[in-house]
């Protein structure tokens, strides 16, 4: 039996002592059998779980909820490590190179006048960063994770195209909020009703819109 880890050494060092414990030989059975790939929708579930507590001002739950983000970050490192490919300590260097890098105007010389200016500095910084290696992004398109959520990848596949010019701003009706949410739930029942998909057909038509704008950005190269 294992004696758990000081309680004098830094909370983070003990998340980490207490990983490494949980993967050994005599560790716990279910640790040992993960994967990058096993883990992967746990993150997800994470994030839900924490949406849930910031909306419900539940400060307690916050607490809790972040902890258990960070078990998931602190899982893939371990595994990482296990490889001989990254450790947790590459992880937060990482993190703080980039941080310091997109933000010239904080730790460099850079003077900008409005978070426009800050976003338009990062887009041109990350864009520096990925020229010339395999996650460049040559399209306007790019860079939309394909797991989001059917309805919150559609909007921003739609910002993207027409920030780039490739599709026409639609001149939006006068529709109130709540009478634009009640629709988006009707067409829910009635993809309910016909035993659709709402997702799926979400998705169907988001990747033809967007194959479509890819072609004409091509096209137009």
């Amino acid at each position: 039996m294992r004696a758990p880890p000081s309680r004098k050494l830094a909370p983070i060092r003990q998340v980490l002592e207490v990983m490494t414990a949980l993967r050994a030989p005599d560790g716990c059975p279910w640790d040992r059998e993960q994967d990058h790939k096993t883990l992967r929708y746990h993150a997800v579930e994470e994030v839900y779980e924490l949406l849930d507590a910031i909306e419900a001002g539940d400060e307690g739950e916050m607490l809790e909820e972040l902890g258990d983000l960070l078990l998931q970050v602190v899982f893939h490192s371990q595994l990482a490590k296990e490889r001989g490919v990254f450790d947790f300590n590459q992880v937060c260097q990482t993190l703080v190179d980039k941080l310091v890098r997109r933000h010239p105007h904080v730790f460099g010389d850079a003077c900008v006048r409005s978070i426009d200016q800050v976003w338009a500095n990062w887009e041109k910084i990350k864009r520096a960063e990925k020229a010339g290696t395999h996650r460049e992004r040559s399209s306007a398109l790019d860079g939309v994770p394909r797991h989001l959520p059917g309805l919150m990848r559609a909007q921003k596949v739609v910002k993207k195209a027409m920030k780039a010019g490739l599709e026409a701003p639609i001149k939006p009706q006068r529709v109130p909020r709540r009478t634009l949410a009640k629709q988006l739930f009707e067409i829910a029942q009635v993809c309910q009703i016909h035993g659709w998909s709402a997702e799926e057909l979400l998705r169907q038509e988001t990747a033809r819109r967007e194959g479509q704008w890819r072609k004409k950005e091509k096209a137009t190269a």
